[in-house]
């Protein structure tokens, strides 16, 4: 088969596996381990697959945006690593948004300290956190409540943020794509994220890798789009690869041993 045959194949078994190894694609493609990855890398920069741990499994379609007391239990630490990383941009004197999430729930938490600081959010955890430090000056969007995430939603929201200008908006995301951008199966959120990106001086994307790979039904925007995207160091190789040929900032947070010398370095914060 030609490479364009044998890709075409290996998207049909991952079709009836969803989730294949390396040494089973090696038996069943009759090609070498390096044959294997070449082919998984072309296709995960083209979208249509993710490299897990030992193997390969299809880019998957998100169709429900997950609920808050199901996103607090998952990624823990490398949310609150991200959320670590991000917070260190912030400065007395600033004015920021905060998207509703859980990783920037946790930037929240590292922001009392401050003074001086103005915090836009659409999200009621995140208020209700900072209504308690009266040094920080706080709005909230206002807006349609969704109840499954605590947050704002709809063209409310998006008229509120056309009266205001931010230094910094950090986005978050249940799903973000290299080809796909971010995306979301709920259409009021798209608005939103677009409004954030117009009024913001800088945009980072704070998500966790788990996240990567996945995509709704409506775009936002693209990953060029932002200033830098903040996410952790479980992030196979070839998407960081894939990622930084593009010109995009990327942060990868490391929470293990140090990078070798011959990985793809960071772009740092423009």
């Amino acid at each position: 088969m030609i490479p364009t045959q044998r890709r075409d194949y290996l998207l049909e078994l991952l079709d009836r596996q969803s989730v294949l190894t390396i040494s089973e694609l090696t038996d069943l493609l009759g090609v070498s381990h390096m044959t294997v990855r070449r082919d998984i890398a072309q296709l995960e920069q083209e979208g249509r697959v993710l490299s897990v741990s030992g193997g390969v499994r299809l880019a998957a379609r998100f169709r429900h945006e997950p609920a808050w007391q199901e996103k607090t239990t998952a990624s823990i630490e490398h949310k609150e690593a991200i959320a670590r990383r991000a917070a260190a941009m912030i400065h007395d004197g600033m004015s920021i948004y905060l998207d509703a999430g859980t990783t920037t729930f946790a930037m929240a938490r590292l922001l009392t300290e401050h003074n001086d600081l103005s915090v836009v959010t659409n999200n009621f955890h995140i208020s209700a956190l900072l209504a308690q430090y009266p040094h920080i000056e706080l709005f909230h969007t206002g807006g349609r409540v969704n109840h499954e995430n605590y947050s704002a939603v709809g063209p409310s929201v998006v008229e509120f943020l056309r009266q205001v200008n931010v230094d910094i908006a950090f986005l978050s995301s249940s799903s973000w794509h290299l080809e796909r951008g971010v995306t979301t199966p709920d259409e009021s959120k798209i608005l939103v994220k677009q409004q954030l990106l117009q009024i913001a001086s800088k945009s980072v994307l704070v998500a966790d890798s788990s996240k990567y790979g996945r995509f709704g039904m409506f775009r936002a925007c693209a990953l060029e789009d932002f200033d830098l995207i903040v996410t952790d160091d479980r992030l196979a190789e070839s998407a960081r690869e894939a990622i930084i040929e593009r010109d995009i900032a990327l942060d990868t947070v490391t929470l293990t041993a140090p990078r070798t010398a011959d990985e793809p370095k960071e772009v740092p914060w423009p």
